[in-house]
């Protein structure tokens, strides 16, 4: 297991663009707990935190893919570094104005979601180039997947470190000066300067007129549902089972899961399309939500939770590969900025429906939300499952403008050529 990782990591500018682009990714990751708190440090009220991090998140979601397609236009160094500096300068503002008044506060927090750089999206469209052999990807997609799961784990403690150390202002400041580090250490590398995105044909729908690229979007909008609710209704769950110290340990435990199936799923080359292989690890994961219904003791609960994360990743790993399948030909960036984009909708989502449902019949019915939204996204993608279907027997289109399975496809990586 640990060979195919090592075989990835060693490859010439793999480690550095990984960790770039997960130091990078500091601001988004921490930008909700920094938000909340800092809020909480200048006197406001918690309704006013929550509206100013959703704030963020819709701009985050708004201009992931619209840069995503920049980038595919004009290049990683040229769209990135400038986006990295402009969020972190609004962040700046917030961290300096505060909240006394509540447009320049609103304003600079939509900037700082609205330039948030696609790193995530930049990074799964240099693999290809950096590691050349498709089972190299496959392995690099899962482990960029359970880096996710740590990042999102480390990010909040780095939050509440620097915080008990300095204060919500320096933590606002420092984790995205530290952000537009990772940014740089990304985009001045050789494989991002000299990444182009293969000729694109000119679309006001981008990636999205790719049908299979919709229909996994429409799939994992309700997985990202799943996961929102879980957060929610684990809340009520801790409050009469210990407290804060289960809710916590309740939360480490979904990542954790998604950590050891991600890892799991990374360390075996897998045969046959990545688009049956992914109707299989949703099936997966609807049926490992469906015991945190049994709502057993605190133990047995973590235990549950735990499992409920072990398919997510994998999950996750195989959507890379199917999005970098289906996006039409020079538009990868954007694709798979989409599906972040997506996944975060739908977590939203699921934390906004997951409340009401919690108040009006407690944590069983709370708990009862992701297994649903597991289901739909699994008939989903069964219902779509032609539209998804890369054509067998296609050879490569060397001469189509477009990669586009609507049109004609290639059954490699779309991207392998973007280098």
């Amino acid at each position: 297991m640990a060979a195919g990782y090592l075989e990835i990591l060693r490859a010439r500018h793999a480690a550095r663009l990984l960790a770039g682009t997960l130091v990078g990714r500091l601001p988004n990751s921490t930008a909700a707990i920094a938000i909340v708190l800092f809020v909480r440090a200048e006197g406001g009220t918690y309704s006013l935190a929550g509206a100013l991090a959703a704030v963020y998140g819709v701009a985050n979601a708004v201009g992931q893919p619209s840069l995503g397609r920049l980038v595919d236009v004009y290049g990683q160094p040229r769209v990135q570094l400038p986006a990295a500096l402009a969020s972190a300068l609004a962040m700046a503002v917030f961290a300096f104005a505060g909240t006394g008044v509540l447009p320049v506060a609103y304003g600079a927090v939509a900037a700082a979601g609205l330039f948030t750089p696609p790193l995530e999206g930049g990074l799964r469209a240099l693999w290809p180039a950096v590691l050349r052999r498709e089972d190299q990807v496959h392995t690099a997609y899962a482990m960029d997947a359970v880096a996710q799961e740590v990042m999102f784990t480390v990010g909040p403690l780095l939050v509440t470190v620097c915080v008990s150390v300095w204060s919500a202002q320096a933590a606002l400041l420092v984790l995205n000066a530290v952000g537009v580090l990772g940014a740089l250490w990304v985009v001045v590398s050789p494989p991002s300067r000299a990444w182009r995105s293969a000729p694109r044909e000119a679309h006001w729908l981008g990636a999205l007129r790719s049908r299979g690229l919709l229909a996994l979007l429409g799939a994992f909008l309700f997985v990202g549902v799943a996961l929102g609710s879980i957060t929610v209704a684990s809340v009520p769950y801790a409050d009469d089972h210990g407290g804060d110290a289960v809710y916590g340990w309740l939360m480490a435990a979904l990542g954790l899961g998604a950590l050891v199936g991600g890892v799991a799923y990374g360390a075996r080359r897998w045969a046959g399309a990545p688009e049956r292989r992914l109707v299989g690890l949703v099936a997966a994961l609807a049926v490992c939500y469906l015991p945190l219904t049994l709502m057993p003791g605190a133990v047995a609960m973590v235990a549950l939770t735990a499992l409920a994360g072990v398919f997510l990743a994998p999950a996750i790993a195989c959507a890379f590969v199917i999005v970098d399948r289906h996006a039409p030909r020079g538009t990868v960036t954007e694709a798979f900025s989409w599906l972040v984009t997506t996944f975060t909708v739908g977590a939203s989502v699921g934390t906004g429906l997951a409340g009401p449902v919690v108040e009006a019949g407690g944590a069983l019915w709370g708990f009862a939300v992701p297994g649903a939204a597991g289901a739909v996204s699994l008939v989903v993608l069964l219902a779509t499952g032609r539209v998804m279907a890369v054509p067998a027997g296609s050879g490569v289109v060397a001469a189509s403008s477009e990669n586009d399975p609507n049109r004609a496809a290639e059954p490699r990586f779309s991207s392998g050529d973007r280098a």
